[in-house]
């Protein structure tokens, strides 16, 4: 039966590259994926149990490799980030107060969990700007705080928010947090260690020539341990996730093969996987029957829109940048898997947490598109070219 279950999710996978392949449209891909699975799911046919325990199992692997991939999106590497940590620290200071003076008194009128809520408001997802920004090459001051704020908030929110969503076991899951930190650190330590030795080195180099996809191998054992770890304490697999891919990023420039590796294994099936079995559980027929969760929608959507265009005018950023940095995913899609779950969230609350996180992809797309119509915003013919060998010159020795 496993095998009708996956073939059913990869199907309807399928539906997140056809829809976005209408590029007047722009539709995001996780779009098409939660349309999918709730075409097969609670929403539509109905061919798909999502509280099936094997279905289940697979979404975990799923959710942990969606964080997995948002943590890889940390710009740790940026020789333009130190200037910016400052900045950077204010603009979060400021998110997390402005989202804590909307978000509390809100709460009340949604019927939410105003911690969850302060952190939906004050999220921003670094998995969808970062590509955005290296496809329209933009560069500058303006976007690199930008980053910057949208990079640290990323992190803040999805390390708080298993503390957020504690259902009487605060301590437990806090410690759990700290165990997962910490074997993080060693793994981190260890995975240095290993490429830094000559040993290593003749290892990986075997590697690339016999195909061994040593690199993607030792990622998934670190993925799987700290995720053990989470579950023995009784926290989110989110924090493992995450940080798995924060460990991938801080490591060093990874080959190219590696990268090819990580996006066909990921994006290719465990995160379609996850936000196809998300899509299943929602209920968008109660979503769009109900006033109450329209009007929730509406309201996270106008609150994360005024959240962050008010930090973004106060630290005296442009406009476009508060819209950029609006953008939301990862956090969401925790939230309202979670919530399911835990019983925090109606299944159509849910979908109404999910639908805000995809209208905030299409202002992210916005504001990103203003921010390029600003030359200041756009990296130089000639710093393209530096940037591109550097990068060739890392990625060359990498390759050796």
């Amino acid at each position: 039966m496993i095998f009708g279950y996956l073939a059913l999710i990869v199907a309807a996978g399928l539906c997140g590259p056809v829809l976005s392949g209408f590029r007047r449209l722009a539709i995001p891909v996780v779009v098409g994926e939660i349309l999918g699975g709730a075409l097969i799911g609670h929403s539509g046919f109905s061919l798909l149990p999502a509280d099936n325990a094997t279905v289940a199992d697979l979404s975990i692997v799923g959710f942990a490799t969606l964080m997995l991939m948002a943590g890889t999106h940390l710009p740790f590497h940026d020789p333009n980030l130190r200037k910016s940590l400052r900045t950077g620290f204010i603009t979060v200071a400021l998110s997390f107060t402005l989202a804590a003076a909307i978000g509390f008194p809100l709460a009340h009128f949604v019927g939410v969990s105003p911690q969850i809520l302060v952190l939906l408001l004050a999220n921003s997802s670094a998995a969808v700007l970062m590509p955005i920004v290296h496809e329209r090459k933009l560069d500058g001051p303006t976007v690199v705080i930008t980053t910057t704020w949208v990079a640290l908030t990323d992190t803040l929110t999805i390390v708080a928010l298993p503390l957020a969503m504690a259902t009487g076991k605060t301590v437990e899951i806090g410690l759990g947090a700290v165990v997962v930190t910490i074997g993080a650190l060693m793994a981190f330590c260890a995975l240095k260690a290993f490429r830094m030795s000559s040993y290593g080195h003749d290892l990986r180099q075997q590697s690339k020539e016999k195909h061994w996809a040593l690199d993607m191998r030792m990622s998934w054992a670190i993925l799987a341990t700290l995720s053990l770890l989470a579950v023995q304490f009784g926290t989110s697999i989110l924090l493992p996730g995450f940080a798995c891919g924060a460990i991938i990023s801080l490591v060093g420039k990874q080959p190219r093969r590696f990268a090819k590796q990580l996006i066909g294994t990921a994006e290719g099936l465990f995160v379609p996987l996850f936000f196809v079995t998300l899509g299943a559980r929602l209920d968008l027929s109660a979503l769009f029957t109900s006033p109450a969760d329209l009007e929730l929608l509406g309201l996270i959507t106008i609150a994360n829109i005024v959240v962050h265009v008010s930090v973004a005018k106060i630290v005296r950023l442009p406009f476009a940048s508060g819209l950029a940095a609006c953008a939301q995913l990862g956090l969401p899609a925790a939230v309202a898997s979670l919530g399911l779950t835990q019983g925090l969230l109606t299944a159509g609350q849910a979908a109404a947490v999910v639908g805000a996180s995809m209208l905030s992809i299409l202002i992210c797309t916005i504001g990103s598109a203003i921010l390029a119509r600003n030359p200041a915003n756009i990296a130089s013919a000639e710093a393209q070219k530096i940037k591109q060998a550097h990068d060739e010159e890392v990625q060359a020795f990498h390759e050796q």
